[in-house]
């Protein structure tokens, strides 16, 4: 008998380690979905806006809500694998009846201020497209996010997911691509990091940058995809499998998120700096074709349409999960798209100018972001819920960090806001 190698003794090794990658990879996805809330058209002109009046200075803004959202989505993943339970259904068995239905209602609220952010967005993108009516273009985004949520089912959740990584790849081409054409010096972006502010305004803009980041529809959502995306763990060593996998999913999908928002404020601090009006999504796009040709702005203008379709579909899903956890009620997703719908037509043929209905959504958004975070907070760290798998004491010191902060900014938004439109 032929001797063994060490060739044919260490070969099933790795096998078993690239299987073992392969498997892990097979459980990433539900971070992505969840990541497009961070790429809608609310962020679009925040940090556009951040970059076209203060140049680089605003970009440890965006670093710093990356990190706090990569926390904070996690958690909300980790509840949904150690429970088998949505967020908004824990919340539900816990509240009393009348503070559950108040509850849902703000929830709502939200959500709805979300919807009509992302049907505006993409009623823009389509006008800047196509030169289409805001109204006809609100409808056409209608349309389309009903025929994707067709593919958003427990049997059908990675088609679904597919077909958002794909629309978040069009959003990463279409907003970092003008960075490939006029890239921003390596100088520029590192001053960007340091932590300063110039002024009330540049306070305004960093709450309102931090509190778009951090989406609270987002946060009662991704519960619910790893239930929907992974089933109900039964046992601890497959909940540990999919918490590793989850802390991975997160991380990676955040990361690109964050990259698109950074990239969107380095576009505009780099070619809209000085040029007038550049406060609106339509006069970003015209400066972008000034500066850097038709075809930069096209793209621009797609990347917007995508992240207006994708983000809507994603809104409409968090809706139904808060309905379901809170009310134990469940619409179906097209329905919900319909009466959602509703509100985003009604701003578009108001007349009401469509950049400044997306900075209103983002001050109701405020609203909403302490109850989510803070309850949040609460169940992951407790081991009558989460038993072994309850926060460490590091992580629980930087949720509460977090929910200081994003509290204490989205008060001053919210103050800044109104004391700006009196």
């Amino acid at each position: 008998m032929p001797p063994v190698t060490d060739t044919q003794v260490t070969d099933p090794a790795p096998s078993r380690s690239r299987r073992s990658r392969f498997a892990g990879a097979a459980l990433l996805g539900p971070a992505f979905v969840a990541a497009i809330a961070y790429v809608d058209p609310g962020n679009v002109a925040a940090n556009v806006t951040a970059g076209a009046r203060y140049g680089f200075l605003l970009v440890w803004v965006l670093v710093v809500a990356c990190a706090m959202a990569v926390v904070i989505q996690y958690q909300s993943a980790k509840l949904g694998i150690v429970t088998g339970k949505t967020f908004p259904g824990l919340l539900g068995e816990r509240l009393p009846r009348r503070r559950r239905l108040a509850f849902w209602v703000q929830a709502e609220v939200v959500a709805a201020a979300t919807d009509i952010a992302e049907v505006v967005g993409g009623a823009i993108a389509l006008q800047l497209l196509f030169d289409l009516p805001l109204v006809v273009g609100g409808l056409i985004v209608g349309v389309i996010s009903l025929a994707l949520l067709g593919f958003q089912s427990r049997q059908r959740q990675r088609a679904f997911e597919s077909v958002i990584a794909a629309l978040l790849l069009v959003i990463v081409v279409g907003f970092l691509a003008g960075l490939v054409v006029g890239p921003p010096s390596a100088g520029d972006v590192l001053g960007g990091l340091v932590p300063r502010l110039q002024g009330t305004d540049t306070v305004l803009l960093a709450a309102s940058m931090l509190g778009a980041t951090v989406m609270p529809h987002a946060i009662y959502l991704h519960s619910s995809l790893v239930i929907d995306r992974h089933g109900v763990a039964r046992d601890d060593a497959r909940r540990r499998r999919l918490v590793r996998a989850t802390r991975w999913d997160v991380v990676c999908a955040l990361m690109i998120a964050g990259a698109v928002n950074i990239a969107l404020l380095l576009l505009a601090a780099q070619n809209l700096q000085g040029r007038d009006g550049t406060d609106t999504i339509e006069g970003a796009q015209r400066a972008v074709g000034d500066a850097m040709g038709p075809v930069m702005a096209i793209v621009f203008a797609v990347g917007l349409l995508a992240s207006g379709l994708a983000s809507t579909s994603v809104g409409c899903y968090a809706g139904a999960s808060i309905m379901a956890g809170l009310l134990k009620v469940r619409v179906p997703v097209w329905i919900r798209r319909l009466v959602t719908l509703v509100p985003a037509l009604i701003v578009l043929g108001s007349g009401v100018d469509p950049t400044w209905a997306l900075v209103i959504s983002q001050v109701v958004l405020s609203f909403g972001i302490p109850f989510a975070i803070i309850p949040l907070g609460r169940l992951t760290r407790d081991p009558s819920v989460m038993g072994s798998f309850a926060d460490s004491g590091a992580l629980r010191l930087a949720a509460t960090a977090i929910a200081a902060v994003v509290v204490l900014l989205n008060v001053a938004l919210i103050v800044l806001t109104v004391t700006g439109l009196g």
